[in-house]
């Protein structure tokens, strides 16, 4: 068995076990964590087994699955499927930690919540590593169940609504992409005189197919990948299921579910459709912006805090189709770089406004404020994540928004300015949303209570005020943040084994298109 399969069937098994130990909470708590730092370990193991200078696919394995059409149990990695296996990897043991305590709503227990995370997280895994196409559609289906039931049956009170929102969303997109597979097939079977869904097989045979026959392929597949990742207009489930999922969920949904659409752009709209990416590259960038600007100034409207975190990723994806769609190595590079960097950084402003909420018992960002008198390692937290959602130089996300506009300013310069301005916007809303909560007069129901009462506090900085029951970091929660701010630091001051892993990938990208890194010609005149 390669490390690329135990990573797939490790968290599966692990659901079972925390399955049938859900009637007893500690034993299938800590089964789960055990299953994730396991997972951890194995994704360890296939980074430092992967080598960025051999071949474009490895730690491959294939198992016949349909013989008829040629349809396998195919799965390998290169450099940008690896660092996201390694992202969900680094993230689910600390949504389970996250998760620990939380209160589920009645009749619901920790581990049949714990055992969808894992259930999740394999088929996470499976969807990146896949390279059979067919396989990767119907993995690319199937990882919608247990999000529904995470969303629909441990989320709010809008929860069942925003989980089918959710499901309905991504399902039809789902099946536009299948009726594009299903024309790749056909096509190759056309030009070839035999069918195949095999990735590495289709890639060359459709850079050959006319520019018609490759728009339909390449607007089956856009339509599914933009609706996930998401991009404007096809964005409007993110807010929803955002702000309904739990905290710990919502961490999976916005720092790596939603990556399987900007992953499907780089693995299967450029490569398969090589001249009609190029073609309608346009039409993509100008969604791109819409979104940068759109999420930004949507965030600023927000009044609750998990809609915020959206939309404030919503014009996160934006850059990231920028980077893509530019066509030059540094921008994609960026866009790679910029996918894993999100999650980092989402991930750490996520639980840690999960933890503000908990504390505050409210999502609402207008009952909150001067919560840095009372919690200030919280409030220094909030800052880093902050910090690095607005791209500061010297946190994880500066190197890639700045590759980003780097990269696509001499092929894209009127787009690229254009999402410059998304930069500025965001160091206001996030500036904002810091002071509104942090700073100024201490207000909220859980800070500010009635003297005498349990745990109250009526003024802080009064002495004999009564002490607050709102508590600062636990040593749980420390521990849950701190290889994330760890990441954010040592990611902003030396990105190189990073950059190292997805560049290949990114050069066979580019080569599949046929597209020429301008800086790289420049430079050689």
């Amino acid at each position: 068995m390669t490390l690329l399969l135990a990573l797939i069937l490790l968290p599966l098994a692990g659901a079972v076990a925390v399955g049938l130990l859900r009637h007893n909470a500690p034993a299938a708590k800590w089964t789960a964590l055990a299953v994730s730092l396991a997972e951890f370990a194995l994704a360890a193991g296939a980074w430092f087994a992967y080598d960025p200078a051999g071949p474009r696919l490895q730690l491959a394995s294939s198992v016949e699955w349909i013989p008829a059409f040629d349809i396998r149990l195919s799965f390998a990695v290169d450099g940008i499927a690896l660092v996201m296996v390694a992202v969900i990897a680094l993230l689910m043991p600390l949504v389970l930690g996250f998760s620990w305590g939380e209160r589920l709503p009645a009749g619901r227990s920790h581990g049949g919540f714990f055992a969808l995370l894992l259930v999740e997280q394999a088929l996470t895994v499976a969807v990146f590593a896949a390279t059979d196409v067919f396989l990767f559609y119907v993995l690319f289906e199937i990882m919608l169940i247990p999000m529904y039931f995470l969303i629909g049956g441990y989320g709010g009170e809008r929860g069942k609504y925003a989980a089918v929102k959710f499901f309905l969303y991504s399902f039809l997109g789902g099946l536009i992409m299948l009726g594009s597979a299903i024309g790749a097939y056909a096509y190759a079977a056309q030009a070839t005189g035999q069918g195949t869904f095999d990735w590495a097989a289709l890639v060359p045979i459709l850079a050959d197919a006319p520019l018609s026959v490759q728009v339909w392929i390449f607007l089956g597949f856009f339509t599914a990948f933009a609706i996930k990742a998401p991009l404007v207009p096809l964005h409007t489930w993110l807010p929803d299921a955002a702000q309904q999922a739990p905290i710990g969920v919502a961490v999976i949904v916005v720092g790596v579910l939603d990556k399987v659409g900007t992953f499907g752009f780089l693995r299967y709209s450029l490569p398969l459709t090589p001249e009609a990416s190029r073609v309608l590259a346009p039409l993509v960038l100008v969604l791109a912006v819409l979104g940068v600007l759109y999420g930004s100034l949507q965030a600023f409207g927000q009044t609750d805090l998990k809609r915020f975190i959206a939309y404030v990723s919503i014009a996160h994806f934006g850059f990231i189709a920028l980077g893509i769609f530019a066509y030059t190595s540094q921008a994609q590079v960026g866009a790679v770089s910029y996918m894993i960097n999100h999650s980092i950084a989402t991930g750490l402003l996520i639980l840690v406004i999960g933890m503000i909420i908990a504390r505050g018992g409210s999502t609402r960002i207008a009952d909150y404020g001067g919560m840095s008198k009372v919690t200030p390692l919280l409030a220094g937290t909030l800052l880093i994540a902050g910090l690095s959602t607005l791209s500061l130089p010297g946190t994880n996300s500066f190197i890639s928004e700045f590759l980003v506009l780097l990269g696509a300013f001499p092929t894209r310069p009127v787009y690229t300015v254009l999402a410059t301005i998304g930069m500025v916007l965001a160091a206001v809303y996030v500036l904002w949303l810091y002071q509104r909560i942090m700073q100024g007069p201490v207000r909220g129901d859980a800070l500010v209570g009635t003297a005498g009462g349990p745990g109250a506090v009526t003024d802080p900085n009064k002495t004999g005020a009564h002490r607050a029951r709102v508590t600062d970091l636990k040593p749980r929660e420390i521990a849950v943040l701190t290889p994330l701010i760890v990441l954010v630091l040592a990611l902003g001051f030396y990105p190189k084994p990073v950059l190292e892993v997805i560049s290949p990938a990114v050069g066979a990208t580019m080569s599949d298109v046929g597209a020429s890194d301008p800086v790289t010609s420049q430079g050689g005149n």
